[in-house]
């Protein structure tokens, strides 16, 4: 996959997961909640769909109670392989009305070594504002946390 680096961060990592499982952490709403954001932030709630034009909502929650809600919507989804998806639009393709920074991330699953993934983050920006944003909110960091939560949650499964 092509990247800029003017507008997009990538993460790169392997996990000691295989890529079924990386999936099914990605695409099960119930287990959301153990890995997507950094702890002590945490998701209380999640819906999604996994097949393009399907719902991805995830509600986070700080430390401090404070609720920020993120909605967007599957383009892509290839079980084992690649998930993307928008805060650009909702369900159904709908355009959103999102003010805040507005991305496509991209989510790269190969198999590596002996039941490991290949794992690939891109968060893909419209202008290098949103981008800076991104990072310094701690996109490789968070990324990587969350990456490192979801491998040790489908190891405990």
């Amino acid at each position: 996959m092509n990247t800029n680096p003017k507008l997009d961060l990538v993460l790169n990592k392997i996990l000691d997961i295989t890529p079924e499982q990386a999936w099914k952490g990605w695409t099960t709403p119930e287990l959301f909640g153990e890995w997507f954001c950094p702890k002590p932030w945490k998701v209380v709630e999640a819906r999604l769909d996994p097949r393009p034009g399907g719902e991805f909502f995830t509600m986070m929650q700080s430390p401090e109670g404070d609720k920020f809600p993120n909605t967007g919507c599957i383009l892509e989804a290839i079980p084992g392989k690649k998930l993307v998806w928008t805060s650009a639009l909702l369900e159904g393709f709908r355009p959103s009305e999102n003010k805040d920074m507005s991305f496509t991330a991209v989510i790269l699953l190969e198999p590596y070594g002996k039941n490991q993934t290949k794992y690939i983050a891109i968060g893909m920006h419209g202008n290098e504002l949103d981008r800076k944003k991104h990072e310094d909110m701690g996109f490789e960091q968070g990324w990587g946390i969350c990456a490192d939560q979801l491998e040790a949650m489908m190891k405990s499964l």
